[in-house]
């Protein structure tokens, strides 16, 4: 639920904890079987079978999104994608990705909460093995930040030098790599059991704007 000062604030829920509205399937028009709704979060049963990620209906481009994830078991992998563009029947997309992994230790650029495969996590800290972790994506005209719990542990631009140089080196340089600003949020289905819960967005005025 949203507090009064949320609502104020212009925060919307984008998952109502109760039904699939607002999500569905990425490149397909249902809601994937290996997703399931469950106290209060969107949880996803893992494993290969049917594997599918998870697609907003609404596109956005200048936004807040704030959402809590939660591994129940010791080993995962997944995230959260923005900027991604959807084709018909495919299950999967690339877009710049906010990872989220079951990793306490690792401070790459494949860690929890990096800008996965370009520019790694500073300053990140885990919750607990079990304990939901509290994310937001900042995103503004070029200008993206990662939050995890509390700490900014990424800023970068897109189309900047550090920004291209990265992506020449990682696995989207051939691809269209959130070169269009208007697209699909996205919940990662990497093959792990997964929650995600509190999942908010608020529409932020366009870059240079008031």
């Amino acid at each position: 639920m949203l507090t009064d000062e949320e609502k104020k604030a212009g925060w919307k829920l984008l998952f109502d904890g109760v039904t699939t509205n607002g999500w569905r399937g990425l490149g397909m028009e249902g809601f994937p079987s290996v997703w399931v709704i469950e106290n209060g979060c969107l949880r996803c049963l893992g494993g290969y079978k049917g594997a599918n990620d998870l697609v907003t209906v609404d596109k956005h481009e200048n936004f807040e999104f704030s959402f809590e994830w939660m591994f129940p078991k010791r080993s995962g992998n997944s995230g959260v994608k923005y900027r991604v563009q959807e084709k018909k029947g495919q299950g999967y997309a690339f877009g710049p990705e906010y990872q989220c992994m079951n990793d306490p230790e690792a401070t790459d650029k494949h860690a929890s909460g990096s800008l996965y495969d370009l520019f790694p996590p500073v300053g990140k800290k885990l919750k607990p093995q079990g304990e939901f972790n509290q994310s937001r994506i900042v995103l503004q005209g070029s200008h993206v930040e990662h939050w995890l719990n509390g700490v900014k542990v990424v800023e970068a631009e897109f189309g900047s030098e550090a920004m291209n140089a990265a992506l020449a080196q990682s696995h989207f340089k051939n691809s269209d790599w959130g070169k269009n600003p208007v697209g699909h949020l996205i919940l990662q289905d990497h093959h792990s059991e997964v929650f995600f819960r509190n999942l908010k967005i608020r529409v932020l005025p366009a870059a240079g704007t008031k």
